[in-house]
């Protein structure tokens, strides 16, 4: 079974509060909200989507690199592909 499947009620509580979080922000920039207020919102919701990716992050390596039945060649084509997934999130 894989981790998302497994995990996807978890993860969809997170998604559904991030975009809850989104709206929250929308809704206050159309009322023109202080910039103070605004500024917090974006950092709640960049911590929420951190957590989210850590998340996903973690079961992803625990299922496909962390078990010993993965062949070298498939091991390292899944290492490259989180490699790339880390470096384009830290952009």
């Amino acid at each position: 079974m894989s981790h998302t499947a497994k995990d996807r009620k978890k993860l969809l509580t997170r998604v559904r509060r991030i975009k809850g979080q989104v709206e929250a922000m929308e809704t206050a920039l159309n009322e023109q909200p202080d910039c103070a207020a605004v500024l917090q919102q974006i950092a709640s919701i960049r911590g929420a989507v951190n957590g989210l990716m850590a998340e996903m992050l973690e079961g992803h390596i625990r299922e496909h690199l962390g078990l010993d039945v993965v062949q070298p060649e498939q091991r390292q084509k899944e290492l490259e592909q989180v490699v790339s997934v880390i470096r384009s999130y830290l952009k």
